[in-house]
């Protein structure tokens, strides 16, 4: 809601009409485009079978039965640890990274969420979505199991063609697998639980825990970060934003009470999917208003139909075979930076159908070119001025991302000086240089933390960052769906390093010295002649 009367310029304000008016010009992307998609049918139409639970239940216990069973445990017992490996989140990554080290024969592995059980993760606290924003064919927990994969669990309940007729994996259906995949694969989450510190002890890492307000130490041989997003630094949110009182904002990363915006007019920082995302919801929820700003001139969406004709193709840039996402951290250096920075400097591509969601509502305002220069508080409204412009909002929702600072992370209070960071390890020419990509810690093969030059931490491989801060790294935002094709990678350094610890060379040498007993021959006896 503007306080001047004065016309906003065209750049600034794009409303629903205009929306449509604008795709009509793209041909394809006209009102057709803008049709519920097919997931949306599919899901609306699916039912399922009353015997599917239990067709689903008997084709899943074959399954496991006809893998070949996890090997031996492979790692050589140590006294004095309490596990060989605490993973720290409960959501997609702990749960799928837990059950790959169980199939190689890795024992003691603990896994804790400082969620209530049900809300690890993203898919049901957070996520607002409709669909997810990855194709429905990506791997995902099963690790080369295609019976436990999403495809089988989804088909088996509903029927192939209801996959078929999905245009991406339902929100709220990736939530419910997630869930199925835990149960059947036996993993175990410790929840209610918080590491507050990470603590060395040579080799051994004390961790500091909090559960359910008790706190206790536990020993450790490795540790990995499965937190997602909001584990390596947390939120960016803008100063002003925070100096504002915390009952009129918030940022997509925390739950929302969107049923106290009825009636609200409610200002969006961001031009985002989740900030897209939480406009619709924000609408849905009987806003009065929703206004989103975006610093950029144009909003970039993917999904969409094909214009007609296509755009000409930008030439690709070298980031190794486009199939082959889990040897991207072999690439060199300065191909690993550049292909960072062409991340940072892309414009956020926001989901047709998420973008569609929110311009479909009459009550929707999309400002271009919009950055907010000052915000304050005024007789109970959010004041905010943006290019000459006035706007008073009850509510304000952040949309503007997550920073990676190792330093703003409690747990890491007595390691984060000892971690080489990527501004550590390579120093960009010149137009190349970006500071906050330079703040992600420049990880090894096996994801694992490497020391800084000159200091002496070697416990650092003990502690595995499979979250935010790997993605300068291994070229892919880590913790996302499409990263779970590098859980092996990790799986497998993990299970290298544990069971090469503790290799007895000495012995091993006397082994092969002493003779091997001849075995009892009074199986053969009878055969043999003189």
């Amino acid at each position: 809601m503007t306080d001047n009367d004065e016309p906003q310029p065209a750049r600034v304000g794009l409303d629903r009409r205009d929306f449509f008016r604008g795709a009509a010009a793209l041909g394809s992307l006209g009102a057709a485009g803008l049709l519920p998609t097919s997931a949306q049918r599919a899901v609306a139409a699916e039912v399922q079978s009353p015997a599917a639970a239990d067709v689903l239940a008997g084709q899943t216990q074959r399954i496991l039965r006809w893998a070949s069973p996890p090997g031996g445990d492979i790692v050589r017992p140590r006294t004095g640890v309490d596990h060989n490996v605490v993973i720290v989140g409960g959501g997609q990554t702990g749960v799928t990274l837990a059950y790959g080290l169980r199939r190689k024969g890795v024992s003691k592995i603990q896994v804790i969420d400082q969620a209530d059980q049900g809300q690890a993760g993203i898919w049901r606290t957070i996520a607002r979505m409709h669909q997810l924003r990855t194709p429905k064919t990506l791997m995902g927990p099963e690790q080369g199991n295609a019976g436990l994969g999403f495809r089988a669990w989804y088909e088996t309940l509903n029927s192939p063609g209801a996959f078929d007729g999905l245009d991406r994996i339902p929100r709220t259906a990736w939530a419910d697998y997630l869930a199925w995949f835990q149960q059947v694969t036996g993993t175990q989450v410790r929840y209610r639980t918080r590491l507050l510190d990470i603590e060395p002890m040579g080799d051994v890492l004390r961790l500091h825990l909090e559960s359910d307000g008790l706190r206790t130490i536990e020993t450790t041989r490795k540790v990995v970060l499965a937190n997602g997003y909001n584990g390596a630094g947390g939120a960016a949110v803008p100063g002003f934003l925070r100096a504002l009182p915390a009952q009129v904002w918030a940022h997509t990363e925390k739950p929302i009470n969107f049923a106290a915006m009825r009636g609200k007019v409610v200002g969006v920082l961001g031009a985002g999917a989740s900030a897209f995302d939480a406009a619709a919801v924000a609408l849905e929820s009987g806003a009065s208003e929703v206004h989103l700003f975006s610093r950029r001139s144009y909003i970039e969406y993917a999904n969409a139909p094909p214009p007609s004709p296509p755009p000409s193709p930008r030439p690709p840039a070298d980031r190794g075979h486009a199939n082959s996402i889990e040897l991207s951290n072999w690439l060199p250096d300065e191909v690993r930076w550049r292909n960072q920075i062409g991340r940072e400097r892309a414009v956020s591509s926001v989901p047709f159908d998420s973008l569609n969601r929110a311009v479909m509502n009459d009550k929707f305002r999309i400002h271009l070119d919009s950055p907010w220069d000052s915000v304050v508080m005024s007789s109970g409204k959010i004041v905010v001025k943006s290019h000459g412009k006035t706007f008073r909002f009850d509510n304000v929702i952040a949309g503007t991302g997550f920073q990676v600072d190792l330093s703003a992370q409690p747990e890491f209070a007595r390691i984060h000086q000892s971690i080489a960071l990527w501004r550590d390890r390579y120093q960009p020419p010149a137009g190349e240089q970006d500071a906050a990509s330079g703040a992600y810690p420049y990880l090894g093969a096996g994801f694992q933390f490497l020391a800084r030059e000159g200091v002496d931490a070697p416990y650092l491989r003990n502690v595995h960052c499979a979250n935010l801060a790997a993605t300068v790294s291994f070229g892919i935002l880590v913790g996302d769906v499409p990263s779970m094709v590098l859980q092996p990678q990790l799986v497998s350094a993990i299970a290298r390093d544990l069971f090469i610890d503790g290799v007895d060379a000495e012995a091993n040498k006397r082994f092969l010295a002493l003779p091997a007993p001849p075995s009892d021959p009074a199986p053969y006896q009878r055969s043999v002649r003189g």
